[in-house]
């Protein structure tokens, strides 16, 4: 008798992603579309997420129902669900109430997959218009690579250092959830941190913007709480644990 279980589809995702980006060269187009396939098939139950139910306690700041999921409906802040993270790659899942928006930033030297699991999010997103110089930029030209509404379900969204739009952000039109996998993730300490930016649009010039750092690195009207993950465990080596 066969009593091996089937993986799960986190599970599935952390072996892909660890094959994909332990290796030393970077990942290929057809590795990038294996792991937008992946992220396809995912739903926010998948990840422990109850998207239609209210039930919840969000002042307690575990927006758990009934069910044990997270309550997708009862999320009042932006909200991180932290899943995993390497050197290599993270997994995480940011959970929206309607209205909420978290302002445009960066991802510098990095890969970035994207999967909407439910609800309405407004992006607006841009790439730099390249110098001379590829090294990061505070200030500059930024072309607008992304600047509408997406509805899920959809495909999911892939960015790079210098293209897919890079430097984004995301406002929810309804309560809305967003998986990510980054690669490799935000440190400070490597020269990775992450830059928040004010975009001014030119009218002269249809399409671009001018991008300025803000003079406080955190805008003070963001706040990101933190919930639990509630799905399957992952099945990670022990030297693996972060």
């Amino acid at each position: 008798m066969d009593c091996k279980m089937e993986k799960s589809k986190i599970q599935m995702l952390y072996d892909a992603c660890n094959y994909v980006f332990s290796q030393e060269e970077l990942p290929n187009f057809q590795q990038i579309q294996w792991l937008k396939n992946i992220l396809n098939t995912f739903e926010a139950v998948d990840v422990g997420i109850d998207e239609f139910r209210l039930d919840g306690s969000p002042g307690s700041g575990e927006v758990m129902n009934s069910n044990g999921l997270i309550s997708g409906q009862g999320v009042s802040e932006i909200t991180y669900i932290h899943i995993y993270e390497c050197d290599q790659f993270s997994m995480g899942i940011f959970c929206f109430p309607a209205g909420r928006t978290f302002p445009l930033h960066d991802h510098p030297g990095m890969t970035v997959l994207s999967k909407l699991l439910y609800g309405s999010v407004y992006i607006k997103a841009y790439d730099w218009v390249l110098g001379e110089t590829c090294s990061p930029r505070t200030n500059g030209l930024a072309g607008t690579a992304i600047d509408g509404i997406f509805n899920a379900p959809c495909e999911p969204s892939v960015l790079f250092p210098r293209s897919g739009g890079n430097i984004h952000s995301f406002t929810a039109l309804t309560p809305c959830a967003i998986l990510d996998v980054l690669s490799p993730p935000y440190s400070d300490d490597l020269g990775r941190p992450s830059t928040y930016f004010l975009d001014f649009p030119i009218p002269s010039l249809p399409g671009y913007a001018w991008l300025e750092e803000r003079e406080v690195k955190l805008p003070c009207d963001l706040v990101v709480k933190g919930a639990p993950y509630l799905g399957p465990p992952l099945d990670v080596p022990d030297d693996d644990l972060c």
